[in-house]
């Protein structure tokens, strides 16, 4: 790459500042300088025509005073315009030449006013007896004042360049400093180093860019230590029924052990764990996904409730649990029922795998403010302070449920669903006291609204359009 598309950014930025800089520098100089020059040339000539008007003055009272201009003593007049740098030349009412003696080179007898002249009449008892002439030339005055007026401008001028080439430099270098940073930091990260983080101490935006950088990257960070203990969980999860089905096969091969039923239903029982946990991971792969493949509908949680009851009361009859629901009146929500079903019967599966015989689990629906309310309450055992953060994380079993069959994934999935419907669900638990598990998801007015702003497209029958759900006119 050659040319000016090859250079760093640093440099463009210092060149277009400068450029900026070194522009407006350049016409605000310019602008001083004509200004000053007509400021000055506007004084030379006032000053001109003062001195010609004092020497007019004193050309008249020596006429005045020798009645005349044959004895008239003008020498005070050729003072003032000596003192002005000029030439004096005198005439009378007749244009004829009274002073100097000689005519000067540059005085004829026509000689007019122009920009090198000043003349003033001279007036005496009233009447206009002769004309004063002041006869300026291009000398080095002239000169030496508009260099003394118009140096200190060009001494600025010189000193806003050098400022403005200082600024520009700490400027570009302040500005590409933590892109630079975060370019590093990126292709360190990229090679490996996930250690590699850039310095948030760039100016506005620039520190916001460092801030959001560091914060994927944390994320990259986390994503991938879950990724590889999810992966670990897994081998974990399959290791042991392969491994007791392994077993259990090379007995039966190598005639170690007789084919009876019971052997055969231990062997099963491990292919069925094994099939739980390969469902369990399909389901929260599902669940992960389920954003994108919501079906949303009107729905009444409290018949989802009371169907996700039905479907689980035989085993909690089975484990010893009594049931208590309050299910009250309709309570309706924009929701793909079959993935609240699901998430509702993974709590209820749940109290019955670690409730004991004799609990009581309570579900409940309401309304409450702009959202529907669905809780699993139960009298069981509790989960301890330190297990509650970790609940609805992927394959985590607390250490005290170690004897208790599951895989751990199903509190994920009950997360997954009810996040991808935008409601929340969270557990309040403590040793001895049982667990509220709580889910909310919002009413299908507010659940409606938020489509409605989220598409910005209604039909004229009250249907909206691509969101993903389709609500009736009322």
């Amino acid at each position: 790459m050659t040319g000016s598309a090859g250079w760093p950014l640093h440099r463009r930025l210092l060149i277009a500042f400068a450029a900026v800089a070194a522009v407006s520098v350049i016409l605000l100089t310019v602008a001083a300088l004509i200004g000053t020059g007509r400021g000055v040339s506007a004084a030379q000539a006032a000053d001109r025509r003062q001195a010609t008007a004092r020497a007019a003055s004193a050309v008249a009272q020596a006429y005045q005073r020798s009645g005349g201009w044959t004895d008239a003593n003008l020498a005070p007049a050729q003072a003032i315009a000596d003192a002005a740098g000029a030439q004096l030349i005198v005439r009378d009412a007749g244009m004829a030449m009274m002073w100097p003696g000689h005519a000067p080179s540059n005085a004829g007898p026509g000689i007019q006013s122009t920009s090198d002249t000043e003349s003033a009449p001279v007036v005496a008892d009233g009447r206009t007896v002769g004309t004063a002439v002041l006869v300026f030339s291009h000398s080095a005055s002239t000169g030496a004042g508009r260099i003394v007026a118009t140096t200190p401008v060009a001494l600025a001028a010189l000193a806003a360049l050098l400022i403005a080439a200082a600024v520009s430099v700490f400027v570009a270098r302040r500005l590409t400093r933590p892109i630079l940073a975060v370019a590093s930091a990126a292709n360190a990260f990229a090679h490996g180093d996930r250690t590699a983080r850039s310095p948030a101490d760039g100016p506005g935006e620039l520190g916001t860019l460092a801030n959001a950088f560091n914060t994927m990257a944390d994320h990259v960070v986390r994503a991938e230590h879950t990724r590889r203990r999810l992966s670990a969980d897994i081998a974990h999860e399959l290791r042991t029924p392969l491994a007791a089905l392994q077993a259990g096969l090379e007995e039966l091969r190598d005639g170690l052990a007789d084919p009876v039923p019971e052997r055969l239903g231990a062997l099963h029982d491990q292919a069925l764990r094994l099939g739980r946990v390969v469902d369990d991971l399909a389901a929260l792969s599902a669940a992960e996904a389920a954003r994108l493949t919501l079906h949303r509908a009107d729905a009444d949680l409290s018949a989802i409730a009371a169907a996700a009851l039905a479907s689980q009361e035989p085993a909690m009859r089975a484990a010893g649990l009594i049931i208590d629901r309050t299910l009250g009146d309709r309570v309706t929500v924009a929701a793909d029922a079959d993935r609240v079903h699901q998430a509702v019967v993974n709590l209820l599966a749940n109290t019955a795998r670690y409730c004991r015989p004799g609990d009581t689990v309570s579900v409940r629906v309401f309304a409450s403010g702009g959202d529907a309310v669905l809780q699993v309450a139960d009298t069981g055992p509790g989960i301890a302070p330190a297990d509650l953060p970790h609940v609805f994380e992927r394959l985590w079993r607390a250490t005290t449920s170690s004897a208790v069959a599951g895989s751990g994934i199903g509190l994920a999935v009950v997360r997954e669903l009810i996040t991808a419907h935008g409601g929340t669900v969270d557990v309040d638990s403590s040793p001895g006291h049982g667990a509220t598990f709580t889910i909310r998801l919002p009413l299908v007015a507010n659940a409606r609204a938020v489509a409605l702003t989220a598409t910005g497209v209604i039909a004229d029958g009250g249907e909206v359009l691509g969101g993903g759900w389709v609500v009736d006119g009322g």
